[in-house]
């Protein structure tokens, strides 16, 4: 969770969001962003979701035997 974390928080930098701007307009509670940032590992998925959106990108289940191929 340390590298979704890093991303969100220097993504969100980037743009020059605060945490509270950043998730007034992707949509989640302002928790949902600490959390993210603090490197929590008891996030809801949906969520994480909508914060990822704001960059392009998505978290999807992913079944360990696809890894291997």
């Amino acid at each position: 969770m340390n590298g979704l974390a890093e991303f969100v928080k220097q993504r969100r930098k980037e743009v020059n969001l605060t945490q509270e701007e950043f998730a007034e307009r992707a949509g989640v509670a302002l928790t949902v962003v600490r959390k993210i940032e603090q490197g929590k590992t008891n996030l809801n998925m949906d969520k994480v979701n909508l914060v990822l959106r704001m960059f392009g990108h998505e978290l999807a289940p992913v079944n360990s035997k696809d890894l291997l191929e």
